[in-house]
């Protein structure tokens, strides 16, 4: 099979720029999950509703935190798409 190198790269960058938008959400909704974990082992209280709620609040008050910087590398992704000379293409 004879791939356009020129969209494998666009894929790629498109697929880095995802990982880098979602990465600070997750990492919050781990570490979150971390110490309620420890927290409900620690005190032997085993309600799913416990884990997930603090959960899912951090995840969006850091989504809603970070959304001025997820929009502008949004912006920056297509602007050089719609270039056509920035670095992704």
């Amino acid at each position: 099979m004879n791939y356009d190198h020129a969209s494998i790269e666009l894929v790629r960058q498109a697929l880095i720029i995802t990982l880098k938008i979602a990465a600070p959400v997750l990492v919050a909704g781990i570490i979150v999950g971390l110490v309620v974990s420890v927290l409900q082992s620690i005190t032997s209280i085993q309600d799913q509703t416990l884990a997930t709620v603090p959960k899912i609040v951090v995840m969006v008050v850091v989504a809603v935190i970070l959304a001025a910087w997820i929009a502008q590398r949004l912006v920056e992704y297509a602007a050089a798409l719609l270039d056509l000379s920035g670095p992704y293409v």
